[in-house]
């Protein structure tokens, strides 16, 4: 049997669903992230269940030399050090399936809010201001839609735009990833070319720090609107700020910044995100895109099929 550690709050649907392929659990979710080696240290778990809590070190997994799989309930796995893991032979299971959808609608509605000036709009009526010119936006319909990174996120908001009459354009630096019927693969230079939309699905990693920056920006050929659902990192903030000053940025919608902590912003950081909440063409949202009802069961759902799948290659379990 595999004996696992859970050190995050979970859907309650896991645990039953652990229990059905054979995998005790400790749901520990108060533990804090200093509590977690300690835990570690004090039983033979060979299984770790982490949401964001605490970064997955060569330090962590020291204290767990049991370990055989670390399970991230979630897409994003910024806080993980793969090649720590590899070093020593853990698994790693992620599931970007499980939120993928969540993710696509949210980044619809983000981009037609951005387009017609929802939030906008809505703030006026509210206030007893009737601007119908003011607010008369774009419509979806006929732009080219420009997807920066083709995985489980950005297939999911080009399969909902299909139905807009968008041109999908998409660009990915993994050679391994396909097109398929939503959107296009192409180079990165015919996507700048072409985008009046660009949508950020790159996951955060040291390669892909602002990754979008003055002179990805630059690139552009005409001016656009961006989107991000993906990690706050991989967007310059400077960038964005200066092309929303300067009109290369019509508009921007940020489900995740910088700096998400916001107590803990610097200088630079704090005139960045005041400039942000007091532009009427910048939507900020507090990185819900994935993070719905449905979503919170259906990550649970696939990462104990993925789990299910690992332990019955690796014939069973230790840990008992």
């Amino acid at each position: 049997m595999s004996h696992c550690l859970i050190i995050d709050e979970m859907h309650p649907s896991l645990l039953p669903m652990l229990a059905s392929i054979g995998v005790a659990a400790d749901y520990r979710p108060g533990l804090t992230a200093a509590e977690v080696p300690g835990a570690l240290a004090a039983k033979p778990y060979d299984g770790l269940v982490v949401r964001s809590k605490l970064r997955v070190t060569t330090e962590l997994l020291a204290r767990g030399p049991q370990l055989r799989y670390v399970a991230r309930a979630g897409a994003g796995v910024d806080n993980i050090d793969e090649a720590a893991m590899a070093a020593v032979g853990v698994t790693l299971l992620n599931a970007p399936e499980g939120n993928r959808d969540a993710v696509g609608e949210f980044a619809t509605g983000l981009l037609l809010n951005l387009l017609r000036h929802i939030g906008r709009a809505d703030g006026q009526v509210r206030q007893g201001i009737w601007k119908r010119e003011a607010n008369r936006g774009e419509e979806v319909g006929g732009k080219t839609i420009g997807l920066l990174g083709y995985g489980h996120m950005g297939r999911a908001f080009a399969r909902r735009l299909g139905a807009f009459g968008c041109t999908m354009l998409a660009y990915d630096h993994d050679p391994a990833v396909a097109p398929d019927a939503h959107a296009a693969l192409v180079p990165l230079a015919e996507m700048q070319a072409r985008a009046d939309v660009l949508s950020l699905h790159i996951p955060y990693s040291v390669a892909n720090h602002h990754f979008v920056n003055h002179n990805f920006l630059a690139g552009f050929q005409r001016p656009l609107w961006l989107l991000n659902t993906a990690r706050g990192e991989v967007l310059d903030h400077a960038a964005l700020v200066d092309g929303l000053q300067d009109g290369r940025v019509y508009g921007a919608a940020l489900d995740v910044l910088e700096n998400e902590r916001l107590a803990t912003l610097s200088g630079p950081q704090a005139a960045r995100y005041e400039f942000l909440k007091g532009a009427d063409n910048v939507l900020l949202t507090p990185h819900i895109g994935g993070w719905t009802h449905q979503s919170y069961q259906r990550i649970n759902e696939v990462l104990v099929g993925k789990l299910a799948a690992f332990l019955a290659a690796a014939g069973g379990g230790a840990g008992e």
